[in-house]
């Protein structure tokens, strides 16, 4: 939607940032000067006891000398608030008084319908709050006490009770002089069958108002009284205000929390987020008593990159959990995912918390496990691959539910993770005699779900032969413990490296996180840290002990001259793995219009391979692409894709 020339003017001529900013902040009343317009604050973006945040009121800007945030009133209601630019806008022309202009005639109409309709759900929410302290509803606030629902609770979730009475809200609302239409189209009230007067859609039940993220009460959910009644929740039907799959609970606030940096929690009902805001998690909401919607998927990730789903420890709760993972896997992309928390059993949010306390439910989430997992332990749990049938069945299935993944990024992420899942499953595990459940010499034991996800350093080194990506890795990383001061000019491809080997990837880890630059230093501060053995493994190398740069005092032009041309070997080599898989991956897709893309992608990760290792000092003139051993490499290469084709189809 686009503003009209000179509205945008106007909001901000009619609002001042110092009184947006001051909603959220407390001035500091010393080092601010109100009559100038500049004024001082703690930051709301990141936590601080002095005043560093600025704001100019003239210029209508502010800035934190602390973590360099910086914008005008509607950046500062965008962030704070944890809405779009428009959003904000709105947010702030209502403040200010003035209407936003709306797209079309039929557009304003509807918008100024759902206005006069959101007046008549919010007169029923109020109505119901009332209803809660009188004595009908003895038993539901008995109920809600024994739930831990103090009377702050019920007045921050304005919690109401809807008396067992079948014009209660009716005759209450009529009389107030809202029009019976009304009544009928926000779905509180339904037309009599019989022909009398039309009768509440609530009646017995604990009132939980619904409210978009704007604050407008949309509807309700409705928890029955009597243990008889057909449905313990219901929810207000479908009207212009509320499309349940469209919606969730605690929208709005949960928004906002998530804004100032809390993890979104997805709970199962009202009840959960009630007791999960309580308990401090006030980024919580909650999909409206059905499995999650592709719409409500797509809100949660508008209002956090990675939401994190709470899923009962029952079988009902395992179910939703893989139905979700089918449902998000066509709508994954980069930097959104979602993790998930499964409960122990016979458990929801609101048990854990009264039980447990916020501590628990914390440690919970602290382990919440990628969607990944959650995927390889559906194909996985329970079964037994004893066979090479079962086995290429679990890969056929793994395979269908890879390809529904769109983006071609992700999905070769998802198959590398899964692939090493699958190397831990059907690789055998050595346990040495006088191990715990060793016999004789020593037996092979298989790896079950567990183990594969334990890290695999202290065997995988012994274990496997060393190849080239495992002696280059070892080399760069070597390079950089004997000479640090070389961690900075390499910084990015070090980041970048990745190394398979699980000793290797932990010691590069390390160095990036690490400012020692005394090799000295640094030598002593691995050996305290975690990361010891995987240093004593990666020294006993055999390659490494004879490598005459980095013996005795060692020289640093020649670990540099090293560094470049390892890391430049090591993308080479990755980039026609990648190449390969790329291509293999989508074989059964590829026309034969696409054959000659595919034969110039591998020809050229080829010749950037041969490049890579053609080595120091060879005549230049040379075209590396066109060396035997590349043309040979690339004639394989080309014929085992256009063999994997023909299998495939």
């Amino acid at each position: 939607m686009s503003l009209p020339p000179g509205f945008l003017d106007e909001l901000r001529n009619r609002t001042s940032i110092a009184q947006v900013v001051g909603r959220k902040v407390i001035w500091d009343n010393r080092k601010s000067n109100q009559a100038k317009g500049d004024m001082w604050a703690p930051c709301p973006f990141h936590q601080e006891k002095t005043a560093s945040f600025h704001v100019e009121d003239r210029k209508g800007f502010y800035y934190c000398f602390g973590c360099h945030a910086k914008g005008d009133m509607i950046n500062f209601v965008q962030e704070t608030e944890n809405v779009g630019f428009m959003e904000a806008v709105e947010i702030l022309a209502r403040e200010a008084g003035m209407t936003m202009p709306a797209r079309d005639p039929k557009a304003q109409e509807k918008a100024d319908r759902n206005s006069e309709l959101a007046k008549v759900t919010d007169a029923a929410a109020s109505w119901f709050r009332l209803q809660l302290k009188t004595g009908a509803a003895a038993d539901a606030r008995a109920y809600l006490e024994r739930r831990g629902m103090d009377a702050a609770t019920l007045e921050r979730f304005e919690i109401g009770f809807a008396p067992d009475a079948w014009q209660g809200l009716w005759e209450a609302l009529i009389g107030k002089g809202f029009k019976e239409a009304d009544l009928l189209e926000t779905g509180l009230a339904k037309p009599s069958q019989k022909g009398g007067k039309p009768y509440d859609t609530f009646r017995n039940r604990i009132m939980f108002p619904i409210r978009d993220p704007r604050g407008r009460c949309i509807g309700f959910g409705g928890r029955a009284m009597d243990p008889n009644d057909n449905a313990k929740y219901l929810n207000s039907p479908e009207t212009v205000l509320f499309d349940k799959g469209r919606s969730l609970y605690h929208h709005g606030p949960a928004r906002e929390a998530a804004g100032k940096g809390q993890r979104l929690i997805v709970a199962e009902g009202y009840m959960d987020v009630i007791a999960l805001v309580k308990a401090g998690f006030g980024a919580a909401v909650a999909p409206l008593g059905t499995a999650i919607t592709e719409d409500q998927l797509r809100l949660l990730w508008r209002i956090s990159d990675e939401p994190t789903i709470t899923l009962d420890g029952d079988t009902a709760g395992q179910r939703a959990a893989m139905r979700l993972i089918d449902l998000a896997l066509p709508m994954l992309e980069g930097g959104k995912g979602l993790r998930f928390v499964v409960l122990p059993e016979g458990m929801d949010p609101d048990d854990l918390l009264k039980a447990q306390g916020a501590s628990a439910m914390q440690a919970l989430l602290d382990k919440a496990e990628p969607m990944v997992n959650l995927l390889w332990r559906r194909e996985t749990e329970g079964q037994v691959f004893d066979s090479p049938e079962r086995k290429a069945a679990l890969d056929g299935r793994l395979r269908e539910a890879l390809k529904r993944i769109a983006d071609p990024g992700l999905r070769r992420h998802y198959a590398d993770t899964i692939s090493d899942l699958r190397r831990a499953l059907f690789r055998p595990a050595w346990t040495p005699r006088g191990k715990p459940g060793g016999r004789g010499k020593g037996q092979w034991k298989g790896r079950g779900f567990a183990e594969a996800q334990a890290p695999l350093a202290t065997t995988r080194v012994k274990a496997t032969a060393l190849n080239g990506e495992t002696l280059r890795s070892g080399l760069i990383v070597a390079c950089c413990i004997r000479f640090p001061h070389l961690i900075d000019d390499f910084e990015d491809q070090l980041d970048r490296l990745n190394p398979r080997d699980p000793d290797h990837a932990a010691l590069a880890t390390f160095l990036l996180r690490t400012t020692t630059r005394d090799p000295a230093a640094l030598l002593d501060e691995i050996n305290a840290s975690p990361q010891a053995p995987a240093l004593e493994r990666l020294l006993a190398l055999s390659h490494l002990a004879i490598t005459p740069f980095l013996i005795g005092d060692g020289d640093p032009s020649r670990a540099a001259e090293c560094l470049a041309e390892e890391f430049a070997k090591q993308a080479a080599a990755r980039a026609i793995e990648d190449e390969m898989a790329e291509a293999t991956q989508d074989l059964g897709e590829i026309t034969n219009d696409e054959d000659a893309t595919l034969a110039y992608r591998l020809n050229e990760a080829v010749r950037g391979k041969h490049a890579a290792l053609r080595p120091r000092g060879e005549d230049d003139a040379e075209q590396f692409g066109e060396t035997a051993d590349a043309r040979a490499e690339f004639h394989r290469l080309l014929s085992t894709a256009g063999q994997g084709k023909k299998t495939r189809k």
